[in-house]
């Protein structure tokens, strides 16, 4: 689903399913279990995932296109504290596009 999925972010996530009608497309993505940059070196343990959040697409061919997404959490044991990806070092350093970043980055709060 190269085509499909905004550029980059297959490097991030992974889509875990989809499901397709005459009317609409759903892909469920799920943020991988990769150690952000950010906290290379430290002790971090994955703590599941944000609540999932939706955004819609382009539609392709007619069907409506929805993504979503389930951003990952870690909790960093050294400083006893959740943390999750910065999306906008994310955006500066890799092929994911600004658009993608943005809005994750504005879903983080």
């Amino acid at each position: 689903m190269p085509l499909i999925i905004p550029e980059g972010v297959s490097d991030y996530f992974e889509m875990t399913h989809y499901s397709k009608d005459d009317r609409r497309l759903d892909i469920f993505l799920e943020e991988l279990n990769i150690t952000p940059e950010e906290y290379q070196g430290q002790k971090l343990v994955s703590k599941g995932f944000f609540d999932p959040i939706t955004l819609q697409d382009f539609p392709i061919r007619g069907p409506q296109v929805y993504l979503h997404v389930k951003r990952r959490r870690w909790l960093n044991r050294d400083i006893d504290k959740a943390v999750y990806r910065n999306w906008e070092l994310v955006a500066k350093g890799t092929r994911i596009t600004q658009d993608f970043a943005a809005f994750l980055k504005e879903i983080s709060g």
